[in-house]
């Protein structure tokens, strides 16, 4: 039903572009043969609009992977560097939640884990929405920041790196073995968003999944049970996505990316100080406009990056 709903999608896009542009040129011709200088003004605005839907398009098309059009989970980890690094992940927390807002993704706070003073050490969002893991797979890697940290009294300029990890949700159709002999389950009392009821009781679970050292953890519910399976929803997730890496011969790279917060690895800068650019280590793509990309303005660095996976695998 997912995939015949996908497909009903696209052609009723390419169905409404076609009319779109039927009626703008017709537009476009009343306006010259009439000499209507506010109609033709009109019609510029509206052929500005359609570019923009075809550029949309014109990315979807790129979404060819096995699990593009599936949900997904998307986990931020804060490196070394204390509350700067912290208040960094909060950052990249609230630039993918704008982002899923641009794009009308559902999105759902699975877990959270606040810092001492300030931000967050950790995060986990569902995305809900068709290719939400194909617009967002490109993200996982490390993030650097560079800025004058209001954190630190010297007002030195200071460099924070945080994780991103993206994975799509899997459903009942995909068999993911697990044994239960490889699993260590603990449950703990939640911290972070919730409410008060929630830090009142061991409603949290976490998961470990002891051959290959994935832990997931899910907090977002006061009921201990919908929280444990939140979790191994997380986790048939995480090994299906492992499992995709693995046929693509690019595990070693992916989980470098997920534990190594470090400059080797690292996908994209951000600088805020003493100037202002956005640069994808991998494509090349630069902006200045941080305050925009902060506010999830990211679709043509992931359409830069897409493009350019698209030529390499040709």
């Amino acid at each position: 039903m997912r995939q015949k709903s996908i497909l009903e999608n696209k052609i009723s896009s390419y169905e409404k572009l076609e009319l779109s542009f039927t009626d703008i040129v017709e537009l476009i011709e009343i306006a010259e043969n009439e000499s209507e200088d506010q109609m033709l003004i009109e019609a510029e605005k509206e052929l500005a609009g359609l570019a923009s839907h075809i550029k949309t398009l014109e990315i979807e098309c790129l979404f060819s992977g096995e699990a593009d059009s599936n949900d997904c989970f998307l986990e931020i980890h804060a490196g070394a560097g204390g509350t700067e690094s912290h208040d960094w992940a909060l950052m990249l927390f609230r630039m993918y939640l704008r982002f899923a807002e641009r794009h009308k993704f559902k999105t759902e706070i699975v877990n959270e884990l606040d810092g001492e003073e300030a931000g967050i050490k950790s995060a986990t969002i569902r995305m809900s929405g068709i290719n939400s893991y194909g617009w967002l797979k490109t993200e996982s890697g490390v993030h650097r920041l560079v800025r004058m940290s209001p954190f630190n009294a010297a007002g030195k300029r200071q460099t924070s790196f945080a994780s991103v990890w993206v994975y799509p949700q899997v459903d009942d159709t995909i068999e993911i073995e697990i044994n239960d002999k490889d699993l260590r389950i603990d449950t703990y009392r939640a911290s972070g968003a919730g409410g008060q009821h929630v830090n009142k009781t061991d409603s949290a679970v976490r998961i470990t999944h002891l051959p290959t050292g994935i832990v997931v953890a899910s907090q977002n519910d006061r009921s201990q049970h919908k929280n444990k399976a939140e979790a191994f929803s997380m986790l048939r997730s995480r090994l299906y996505e492992m499992q995709l890496s693995q046929r693509q011969a690019e595990i070693d790279a992916a989980n470098a990316s997920k534990t190594d917060n470090g400059w080797g690895h690292q996908i994209r800068s951000y600088v805020l100080q003493p100037y202002q650019m956005v640069k994808d280590m991998r494509s090349d793509y630069e902006t200045s406009d941080t305050t925009g990309v902060l506010d999830g303005k990211i679709d043509e660095f992931i359409m830069a990056t897409l493009a350019k996976l698209v030529v390499k695998d040709s």
